[in-house]
């Protein structure tokens, strides 16, 4: 199983897939460089507003379309070199390659949430002025990460069953029904809702980007431990019920 993660980490190296996941986040700090630029000089944000911005329009908007591309491009590219002949010409289970491509994905989607952190960490020293809030920066990254996660395998199903295209449409039907679920409580069974939905108790943040007043049902921190539960249970179910239905159709 080691030999096959080195050779699927292989895969992504100088891909397009690998340079947007470890870029993307980098848009927030253009953001701040930009308003640094124009804004007047007495102005400053509060690291309230720092992190509203990043980590309510991240989950809201990168997370579904980012994994949605990520995931097409990914099976694209397999597709396009040869469609896994190469690999399972060796004894290797055909369940354990899935496996092994959502766990190389699961890492680099851990690096690119600390990229995100970093950046919102850049973000703040370049507009906003206080301590910096490390404890919502540092769980809000591990909590977006961790419920994120889910999407991987169904995304990768999509790709693979459907092609790019149909794995791009599901992650735009996804961010839009993600942020109107979030806002209700159907959130919990849509997994594109997950991200943004734990960051409103969290953030103090409405999935629209509006502050929550005090006392709004949304700030209920309950949500917390069952989001990120639901995650991790989800990522497991998906990953092992995909890798089975891709292990007999590889088998036929």
């Amino acid at each position: 199983m080691n030999s096959l993660l080195k050779v699927e980490n292989l895969k992504y190296k100088r891909t397009i897939a690998k340079k947007l996941l470890l870029t993307a986040p980098l848009f927030f700090l253009l953001v701040a460089l930009l308003q640094s630029w124009f804004m007047p000089p007495e102005y400053a944000h509060s690291w309230t507003m720092v992190l509203a911005l990043i980590y309510n329009w991240w989950p809201v908007l990168f997370i579904p379309l980012g994994a949605a591309l990520v995931a097409g491009l990914v099976i694209n590219q397999e597709k396009r070199a040869g469609n896994y002949r190469a690999v399972l010409i060796h004894p290797i289970s055909p369940s354990y390659v899935w496996l092994g491509k959502i766990v190389v994905l699961v890492y680099h989607m851990s690096l690119t949430t600390l990229v995100l952190m970093g950046t919102t960490i850049a973000f703040g020293f370049i507009t906003a002025t206080g301590p910096v809030p490390w404890r919502e920066i540092l769980v809000g990254g591990a909590i977006l990460w961790i419920t994120a996660l889910p999407q991987i395998p169904i995304q990768l199903l999509v790709a693979h069953i459907f092609g790019i295209f149909a794995c791009i449409a599901l992650g735009v039907v996804g961010l839009l029904g993600g942020v109107l679920a979030a806002q209700t409580p159907y959130w919990i069974y849509s997994p594109w809702s997950w991200p943004t939905r734990l960051m409103c108790p969290l953030m103090g943040v409405h999935p629209n980007g509006t502050f929550l007043p005090p006392g709004d049902p949304l700030r209920t921190p309950m949500v917390i431990p069952i989001g990120v539960g639901l995650a991790i249970v989800s990522l497991v179910v998906m990953s092992l019920l995909t890798a089975l239905w891709f292990g007999r159709m590889e088998m036929r």
